[in-house]
């Protein structure tokens, strides 16, 4: 099954997980299917999961899940969905009903063979962690989280770049707007030796301070790994990173990032993907490119590789990096601004100093329309070959 189709499937699995459908979820299952990450007391196997299902929905009630991300590589299906239900109909796991709502962000892992769901991991806490987690929220002070996020903002304030590297005959222009106080977006710049320069566009998954603790994070361990490798190669930057960071970040989290290296001389680009959505390249014939390689999110799973691809900047190319917040923003009928009206966008213009991040911003703004309120972070970061170097 094609990488679209899984996803449709997946999609579908939720929908019933979410409904309560026992019969759905009986026929999606494959007869050996796997649970990797099995509550107390609950038997292994199909049936085990089923059984677990049936218990959680007679203890819940108006359970909606709401996904916010899916990556398909293979067989596996990565999901990252927002879920929220009521705990009003009776026990769970030795809790008791509060009729209060239960709110969790969840990272779902599913391997599809033949069509059915062969394997589930979960990256995310269990109900009763989180139900936990949330009655003790509740029991905390309010003043406290003006303070977290105060302490947040400056570390956010002190992972990002400071200045802009000047390069003869290239321009760098970046922009970054999170959709609260701080956020989980990041761009960096790493000089390395003979001159190259590492560029990295990364979303750390969610909004606020978990996600800007986690994105500081992982800022530092790509400047630690590109100083200590100082590889020409991308690819290898980020898997000793995600080795670093599968064991210190939550697990109903994960990092995406597009990391590349520019040798300003030649105008040759090696670049290596993380699960971040593909930069656009604009060709001099007016043609927007894709800079495609495969490579599953950072701090996921341990023992990742990536692909490495290049290419080449004749002069009056670039590159625009971005992330989601853009391409994912919505106007008043629900409609998306879309990856194919941002290829058209850079397509249009290209890639100038200023202008297209400008022009993107103005777009999105006349998108949107008035009263629109800000989904998620926003990160742009243009590179452009201006001139022949002598």
């Amino acid at each position: 099954m094609s990488a679209e189709k899984n996803k449709a499937l997946v999609r579908h699995f939720l929908e019933a997980h979410a409904k309560g459908d026992l019969d759905t979820l009986e026929e999606m299952l494959a007869p050996d299917f796997v649970d990797h990450n099995l509550l107390p007391g609950q038997r292994p196997g199909r049936e085990g999961y089923l059984r677990a299902h049936t218990e959680y929905h007679a203890a819940y009630s108006h359970t909606r899940y709401v996904i916010e991300k899916q990556l398909a590589e293979g067989e596996e299906v990565v999901t990252t969905f927002a879920a929220s239900a009521i705990h009003d109909r009776g026990e769970w796991m030795g809790l008791v009903p509060t009729g209060k709502e239960f709110n969790a962000l969840l990272v779902l892992i599913h391997r599809i063979v033949g069509g059915k769901i062969a394997e589930e991991w979960s990256q995310g806490s269990g109900l009763a962690e989180h139900t936990q987690q949330r009655l003790e929220q509740e029991m905390r002070e309010r003043e406290r989280i003006e303070q977290e996020l105060q302490v947040a903002r400056s570390i956010q304030h002190a992972s990002l770049p400071e200045e802009v590297p000047e390069l003869e005959g290239w321009q760098i222009t970046p922009f970054y707007r999170p959709a609260r106080e701080v956020g989980g977006d990041f761009y960096d710049f790493h000089h390395l030796s003979e001159g190259r320069l590492g560029m990295v566009v990364g979303d750390a998954t969610g909004k606020g301070v978990p996600a800007a603790l986690v994105m500081s994070t992982t800022l530092g361990m790509l400047q630690l790994a590109a100083r200590a490798l100082d590889s020409p190669s991308p690819g290898e930057v980020l898997a000793q990173v995600n080795e670093t960071l599968v064991a210190r970040i939550p697990q109903n989290m994960f990092v995406t990032c597009f990391y590349a290296i520019l040798d300003p001389e030649s105008g040759t680009l090696r670049y290596a993907n993380a699960g971040h959505d593909a930069p656009y390249m604009r060709r001099s014939n007016d043609d927007a490119e894709e800079l495609r390689a495969r490579g599953m999110p950072l701090g996921l799973m341990p023992g990742m590789s990536y692909e490495e691809q290049g290419s080449s900047l004749s002069e009056g190319e670039g590159v625009l990096f971005y992330s989601d917040g853009l391409v994912e923003a919505h106007d008043p009928e629900g409609q998306m601004f879309s990856f194919p009206r941002l290829r058209a966008l850079v397509s249009e213009l290209g890639v100038e100093e200023r202008a297209l991040v400008d022009f993107l911003m103005e777009e999105l703004e006349r998108f949107t329309g008035e009263g629109w309120e800000q989904e998620d972070d926003i990160t742009l970061l243009t590179l452009k070959r201006s001139a022949s170097l002598s």
